[in-house]
């Protein structure tokens, strides 16, 4: 909706800073230009903006919605004690995966989220490729989300026992497999915490032997 509203303004010759905040402070200048735009072009550009209002209110009250079954949900509340993990992500999680007992370990759960490299053997070698990307698509770009989040703030990687192993990683992957390889052990974290039916502890994690 935002960029829609961009690109008339841009087609009239208006352009408007980047960020939401600023084009909704910036709307009420625009439409007093009418030098530059049409009485039916400011009537489109205000339909446009009480669409945006009203797609706000919805992403607020369904966001309420989510917060609160994450709050009353117990496995929901125990993932969230995972580093990067809110309550979308944690409700995505416990309705697809439950306490996670279809899986036999953390990795076969990475496996099934598609965040584990494919292996291709040949003449007794085994390679290791790309990450699959099979399972569920939309719950592995969640814990990727959740990787760059924590990616984002190195003062907290000490305080959740990640400081070593993100560190250590970090020296071998670029920044795109670093997410991966997070969010891979993010994924394997939250199978623990609710296979375990226990919160996340902060422990000491030992450099990583191989990344993806």
């Amino acid at each position: 909706m935002i960029n829609q509203i961009r690109a008339f303004l841009l087609e009239r010759g208006i352009a408007v800073r980047q960020g939401p905040p600023a084009l909704r402070s910036e709307i009420p200048i625009v439409l007093s230009m009418t030098d530059k735009l049409s009485p039916r072009m400011i009537q489109m550009i205000e339909d446009l903006c009480a669409d945006w209002r009203y797609l706000d209110e919805r992403v607020e009250t369904v966001s309420d919605e989510i917060k609160t079954l994450s709050e009353q949900d117990d496995g929901a509340k125990r993932l969230m004690t995972v580093p990067g993990i809110g309550p979308i992500i944690s409700t995505a999680t416990v309705a697809a995966i439950g306490n996670g007992d279809a899986f036999s370990k953390g990795r076969d759960f990475g496996a099934w989220l598609g965040l584990v490299p494919r292996q291709m053997s040949t003449g007794g070698r085994t390679i290791l490729g790309p990450i699959s990307k099979r399972g569920n698509r939309y719950l592995r770009m969640l814990f990727v989300q959740a990787a760059r989040a924590v990616l984002l703030r190195p003062q907290s990687w000490e305080k959740h026992g990640l400081k070593s192993w993100i560190e250590a990683a970090a020296r071998r992957l670029n920044r795109f497999k670093l997410a991966i390889a997070l969010a891979n052990k993010l994924a394997r974290i939250a199978w623990a915490v609710l296979h375990g039916g226990r919160s996340f502890e902060v422990r000491s994690m030992k450099p990583a032997a191989q990344c993806l």
